[in-house]
């Protein structure tokens, strides 16, 4: 069947919009969660730098898809996908002398998670002792709209990979030695954890 030349350009956008939806380069959904249990606004993008933004890319990595690592130099999270690709995040990370390192696994997930700070926090300042007993989640919360909570044989390391109420945080190294990423970010990255996967945290820029 012969195609005739105006039916040919009238079909050609739609054929490169087609390639474009599955480039992996799509732009990332931000607009407001109304059904979050804290409902989460719109990410005002013009805020956010694009080279910060959820973004699919090209990835040449050993480690196995479902792994996440965490370019701290860098301050970009990626999680390993299929056929040397990954999706790539901008965090936020934590100060100097305050950031794990090497290998870890997430040992467990929550949505809206409770915050409690560390005894290390709460030695440090004074401020953290009143909540000893923890703060409910929710849009004040430091955690955001959910967590994974990183392990090391069996015993819970007081990292985690969180939401942050701070957006403007994400990009630089001013965190607690928490990994932090924008809410909606987190959001995605946490439906695409399973408990038991592999977190490989890198410290050391590389050559």
């Amino acid at each position: 069947m012969s195609i005739s030349r105006r039916g040919l350009l009238i079909g050609l956008p739609l054929l490169l919009a087609g390639c474009a939806s599955t480039s992996g380069t799509q732009q990332a959904d931000y607009s407001a969660r109304p059904n979050e249990l804290h409902p989460l606004k719109e990410v005002p993008l013009d805020k956010i730098k694009p080279e910060l933004r959820r973004t699919e890319v090209a990835y040449a990595t050993e480690h196995k898809p479902g792994t996440i690592v965490v370019d701290t130099p860098a301050r970009r999270l990626y999680y390993v996908l299929d056929n040397g690709r990954a999706m790539r995040y901008g965090v936020g990370v934590g100060r100097a002398g305050l950031a794990l390192a090497g290998n870890a696994y997430v040992g467990r997930k929550a949505e809206w998670p409770t915050w409690t700070p560390t005894a290390n926090m709460q030695r440090r300042e004074a401020r953290y002792k009143k909540l000893a007993g923890g703060m409910p989640g929710g849009p004040n919360n430091p955690l955001g709209a959910r967590a994974m909570y990183l392990y090391r044989g069996g015993a819970d390391t007081h990292f985690r990979i969180h939401g942050t109420n701070q957006p403007e945080s994400i990009g630089h190294a001013m965190s607690s030695g928490c990994i932090r990423m924008m809410n909606h970010d987190v959001v995605d990255l946490y439906s695409r954890v399973k408990v038991g996967d592999k977190v490989v945290v890198i410290q050391e820029a590389r050559a």
